[in-house]
């Protein structure tokens, strides 16, 4: 049998591994030098993203900082985060610019074939913090306490919005206590904010209209807190920044509500026309509520005074007249020549003009009734039988 010397096994064993290295190398070669992506976030000293500059990898460390290439330039977003690929394998020099400044960096990055690398910049690291002078951290320090306040602040105005929020739903299903208990908290949270008073107010009228439907003794003071808290939201408006002749006319409004209530018919006449002054394109609402509630108190004469009011504000408003008629109307006599009844000068009028521009209205019949009765004409398009249920 033929044998093989160790010189010509050697020789075989060479050629083969030969082989075998020759026909992987390709393939490792390519892995080797696939391309490495990475991405990372960046933020400043006061821990605040940066979202306004780029991260840029270079190998290039000799060069003066104005001549280096950076052969890699990434973009941050909005929230200061940044991705980039195609990265040959290697060690890189990582640099943060922003606004055209270089502003952190760091070394010794080894980005990895075909793998993904996190590189991300906190400037609140004690090694960047440490390079600072005493005059920018001082500035840092500060800038972070303004920020953290307006953060308070912010998250107190979050909590305030959630609170009116809970307070509007509840008044909405007559949960006036609940509401009264979250605005009262609302105040005093930040007691010089007026629609907080204003709405504190809304609940407290709705507790008092409750109270009251009940017999409940307490009715009127809970009125007066309402009236209040409404005067509160009034006066911080008038004397706000920008104030809101929106919450000016609704909060007189509403006052004009509770005082006439509580029993001050007169303060109620006034918020009312406080609330047509604040709001002139209102004024014809805001009149008619003042005629409406100086009539429920039995003050007929000025009732019919604030219902010309209404109508000069707005001449199509038929409940104005219906108010200035029903106002007037107390003072009828009967002519003692004739023993015909005699109707106050505009009474017979504003019941017509009713009719007129409301022929089918809710008072119709009612004021129909009322002309036949004195002797008047009714001159409308109002037929018997065609009014609407009261």
């Amino acid at each position: 049998m033929k044998r093989f010397g160790w010189k010509t096994m050697g020789g075989a064993i060479a050629v083969a591994l030969l082989a075998i290295l020759g026909s992987v190398t390709p393939a490792q070669s390519a892995a080797q030098t696939a391309p490495g992506t990475v991405h990372g976030h960046v933020n400043n000293a006061a821990g605040l993203p940066i979202a306004k500059g780029e991260v840029k990898f270079t190998t290039d460390r000799t060069s003066e900082e104005k001549s280096r290439k950076y052969p890699f330039s990434f973009p941050l977003d909005a929230n200061g985060d940044y991705k980039g690929e195609g990265l040959a394998p290697g060690t890189y020099l990582a640099v943060v610019f922003s606004d055209g400044k270089s502003i952190d960096f760091l070394d010794n990055i080894e980005i990895k074939s075909g793998t993904d690398k996190v590189v991300s910049f906190d400037m609140t690291r004690k090694e960047y913090m440490d390079k600072m002078t005493p005059e920018e951290r001082k500035a840092v320090e500060e800038f972070k306490k303004k920020n953290a306040d307006v953060s308070a602040a912010n998250a107190k105005v979050a909590n305030l919005n959630a609170m009116l929020g809970s307070a509007r739903a509840d008044i909405k299903a007559k949960n006036f206590d609940n509401a009264v208990t979250t605005m009262t908290q609302a105040t005093a949270a930040k007691p010089d904010e007026s629609i907080l008073w204003v709405v504190l107010g809304d609940a407290q009228l709705g507790a008092a209209d409750a109270a009251k439907a009940k017999g409940d003794a307490t009715a009127v003071q809970k009125y007066k807190d309402a009236a209040a808290s409404y005067q509160k939201g009034i006066d911080l408006n008038a004397v706000a920044k920008k104030p809101s002749p929106e919450t000016a006319g609704a909060a007189y409004n509403q006052l004009g509500q509770a005082l006439a209530k509580s029993g001050d018919p007169k303060a109620a006449s006034a918020a009312y026309d406080g609330a047509a002054k604040a709001q002139p394109a209102q004024s014809g609402m805001y009149m008619f509520n003042e005629a409406a509630t100086l009539l429920n108190a039995g003050l007929n004469d000025d009732a019919a005074l604030a219902a010309d009011k209404a109508i000069a504000a707005d001449p199509k408003r038929a409940d104005a007249y219906y108010i200035k008629g029903q106002a007037l109307i107390s003072k009828v006599t009967v002519d003692p020549k004739t023993q015909k009844i005699v109707a106050p000068p505009g009474c017979v009028e504003a019941y017509q003009k009713y009719l007129e521009i409301a022929p089918d209205g809710p008072h119709a019949k009612d004021v129909a009734d009322i002309l036949t009765g004195i002797g008047a004409t009714v001159s409308s398009s109002y037929k018997a039988g065609k009014a609407g249920k009261k």
